[in-house]
């Protein structure tokens, strides 16, 4: 088939300056591929200890106009609302709009539930949650307006629960339903939005993983970043077939991840004592479905009444 190239759109990745990283990674590739690219990046992450490596946004934009791309860089903070709007911005006044949004800034700390301090949890929500949130709030009035958009929210399989990443977790298990929801309300409007689940040696496994570890040694040998960056660009093309789909790529390996619900058991005068008399019909799994699959046709069926939120 042939070259799927990004020739007059405008792309935005966040969290793009570190070296190594899975954002520069899918910088470099679209810009490759013809993209005009606002590189985003705040610098060093001085709230987490043990980030390894540059991270430079203007490093990063060397290397594209280097390679006779185009590109810009932005280090506006987009945890915050104010500092999401002003990327948006950056965009709009370098190339007069913003296509694409890739929504990879994230941080991760491995630490115990009851041993994170506030301020940290708070940080992960803000930054990997809210982020997103923020950008895509900024973004969407402008893809609206031209009827096309692309959304590419960075997740983790970390979203289904692991030891010691309560935080992280619960903020790209917030990422996976807002992606859901972007995909659901953008539907008619020409925008999609994915998920992209990673497996690749960035500085956050650098940073949380001792050298000697067997997940160091696989994650340096064969989960380069450059090997996640061919599906975030298929997700973020005209021709991308999906929309609020969750997708997994590294080490050359692409698959999804879904929801499904088991069939379970229907019996309104049910007790506590039948579902433990019929607990092995509630997890067997054998003819499960999709968790979800019509929600995005099911709202027009419902007789909505939106909250209108007073102005002033």
């Amino acid at each position: 088939m042939s070259e799927l190239r990004f020739d007059g759109r405008v792309a935005i990745v966040t969290g793009a300056g570190g070296n190594p990283s899975m954002g520069r990674a899918h910088a470099l590739l679209l810009a490759s591929r013809g993209a005009k690219v606002v590189v985003n990046d705040i610098g060093k992450v001085k709230e987490v200890p043990g980030y390894a490596g540059s991270a430079s946004a203007d490093a990063v934009v060397a290397e594209i106009r280097a390679a006779g791309g185009k590109a810009v860089a932005d280090t506006n903070d987009i945890s915050s609302e104010a500092g999401a709007n002003a990327l948006i911005r950056t965009a709009i006044d370098a190339f007069g709009g913003v296509d694409i949004l890739v929504n990879n800034a994230a941080i991760c700390m491995l630490v115990p539930l009851d041993e994170m301090t506030s301020r940290d949890y708070q940080r992960h929500i803000d930054v990997n949650l809210m982020g997103a949130v923020w950008t895509s709030r900024a973004a969407w009035p402008h893809m609206k307006a031209k009827g096309y958009g692309r959304i590419v929210n960075i997740g983790s399989g970390g979203f289904a629960g692991t030891a010691y990443l309560s935080a992280y977790g619960a903020s790209k298990g917030g990422l996976f339903s807002l992606t859901r929801t972007l995909a659901a309300e953008g539907k008619d409007l020409g925008i999609k939005a994915n998920t992209v689940h990673p497996h690749a040696f960035t500085r956050m496994l650098e940073a949380q993983h001792h050298e000697s570890s067997s997940l160091f040694k696989e994650a340096t040998a064969n989960q380069q970043p450059e090997l996640v960056s061919p599906l975030v660009a298929f997700l973020a093309h005209q021709d991308c077939p999906v929309n609020g789909e969750t997708i997994n790529s590294g080490s050359g390996r692409v698959w999804r991840t879904y929801i499904s619900e088991t069939p379970g058991f229907t019996d309104r005068s049910h007790t506590a004592e039948t579902i433990a008399e019929r607990w092995d019909e509630v997890m067997n799994t054998d003819g499960s479905r999709i968790a979800g699959i019509n929600g995005f046709d099911a709202v027009a069926g419902w007789d909505l009444k939106p909250y209108k939120p007073a102005q002033g």
